[in-house]
C-alpha cells in the first residue's frame, strides 16, 4: 500500500479528492491528513495573495475569516469531511489539526508512517512561493521524500 501524508488548509472538494486518490493508478493508497487551520499571522499573506491574483474581494473577506483559536472548530469540520470524503472514495484516511510547527509534525508523521510522498494541496499563495517560504518549498529541506504540491479546487 502506497501512503502519502496529504497537507490541507481547507475541505477537500470532490475533484481534490478524485485528483488525489487517482494519483497512482489502482494501487490503494493510505492518507495520513495533515489540517493547517488558518491563523492570524497568514492573515496578511493571504489578503497579499488574493490582491495579486485580482480576487479584491477575497482580500477585504479576509478580515472576517476566523483566526487562531476561533479557527479550530471550523478546522476540525473540515478534516471530517476530507476524511469521510477520502473513505468513500475508497482510500484508508486518518487524519489531525496542526496545531503548532506544521513542518516539525510533517517531518514526524512522514518517519513515524514510513510515508512515500507528501503532497501539498493548497490554494495558490503567490507572496510565500516568490520567496520560496510556502510548505512545499520548506517541506522539500525537511521530509526526505518526494514533495508533490498540487492545487486545491474551489467548489
Amino acid at each position: 500500500m502506497f501512503t502519502s501524508v496529504l497537507m490541507i488548509e481547507k475541505p477537500l472538494v470532490p475533484a481534490d479528492v478524485e485528483l488525489v486518490t487517482t494519483l497512482h493508478g489502482d494501487e490503494p493508497v493510505a492518507f495520513v491528513v495533515l489540517m493547517q487551520p488558518h491563523g492570524d499571522q497568514d492573515r496578511l499573506l493571504r489578503a497579499l495573495d488574493d490582491v495579486a491574483l485580482g480576487e479584491l474581494g477575497e482580500a477585504i473577506r479576509e478580515a472576517g475569516e476566523p483566526g487562531g483559536e476561533e479557527a479550530a472548530g471550523p478546522a476540525e469540520r473540515a478534516l471530517a469531511h476530507s476524511l469521510e470524503s477520502l473513505r468513500a472514495a475508497g482510500a484508508e484516511a486518518v487524519g489531525q489539526i496542526v496545531e503548532e510547527h506544521p513542518l516539525d509534525l510533517l517531518k514526524s508523521v512522514v518517519e513515524q508512517t514510513h510515508a512515500d510522498e507528501v503532497i501539498v494541496l493548497t490554494a495558490p499563495h503567490l507572496v510565500e512561493e516568490f520567496f520560496h517560504r510556502d510548505w512545499t518549498s520548506r517541506a522539500r529541506h525537511k521530509v526526505g521524500v518526494p514533495v508533490l504540491k498540487l492545487y486545491a479546487h474551489t467548489e
